[in-house]
C-alpha cells in the first residue's frame, strides 16, 4: 500500500506540473489572442477586455504556482476560484453564436466543454489538500488522462 501511495504522489505531480504548464499557455494566450476570450466572455460583465486580462494574469500566477510544490496548494486555489469565475463564459458559449464563430466552434462543442469544467475543479481540489478521500482521489487519478486530452485536442 505504501508503494501505491508514492506512485500516487508522483502522478499528482505529474497532474499539477502538466496543468500548470496547460493554464500558462493559456493564461498567455489571453495577451495573445484577448479577442477570442473577449468573444466568450457574457455581455453582463463590464470592461470585457480588462476582465480578459485579468483572468489571464490569475491564469499564469495559478499556473506557475502550480509548478512549484511549495506553493502547490495556494496555486490550485486560486485555480479553483478562477474556473468558478470564468465558468458564466462556458455557459455564454453554448447559447452564442458570435462567440462560438469567434472561438471557432460549434454549439455542441461548446456543450463539451462544460462538463470538463468539473475534473478541472475536482482536480485543483485534490492539488489544494494534503490528503483528499479516496474517492476524490480515484475521480481525478481517472478523468485527469481525458480531460487533459481533450483539451490539447482544441
Amino acid at each position: 500500500m505504501k508503494k501505491l501511495s508514492k506512485y500516487i504522489r508522483y502522478y499528482k505531480s505529474i497532474t499539477a506540473i502538466t496543468l500548470g504548464l496547460m493554464y500558462l499557455a493559456v493564461g498567455i494566450r489571453h495577451f495573445i489572442s484577448p479577442e477570442i476570450f473577449v468573444a466568450i466572455t457574457p455581455p453582463f460583465v463590464y470592461f470585457r477586455e480588462a476582465a480578459v486580462y485579468f483572468t489571464g494574469i490569475i491564469e499564469i500566477i495559478g499556473g506557475a504556482l502550480l509548478l512549484i510544490n511549495k506553493y502547490r496548494k495556494k496555486g490550485a486555489v486560486l485555480m479553483i476560484i478562477l474556473l468558478l469565475l470564468v465558468f458564466p463564459a462556458n455557459i455564454y458559449l453554448v447559447f452564442s453564436e458570435e462567440a462560438q464563430a469567434v472561438f471557432q466552434g460549434t454549439r455542441t462543442d461548446a456543450l463539451i466543454r462544460i462538463p470538463f469544467q468539473i475534473p478541472l475543479i475536482l482536480i485543483a481540489y485534490w492539488h489544494s489538500k494534503q490528503k483528499v478521500s479516496r474517492w476524490v482521489e480515484l475521480f481525478c487519478i481517472l478523468s485527469f488522462p481525458p480531460t487533459i486530452i481533450y483539451f490539447l485536442s482544441l
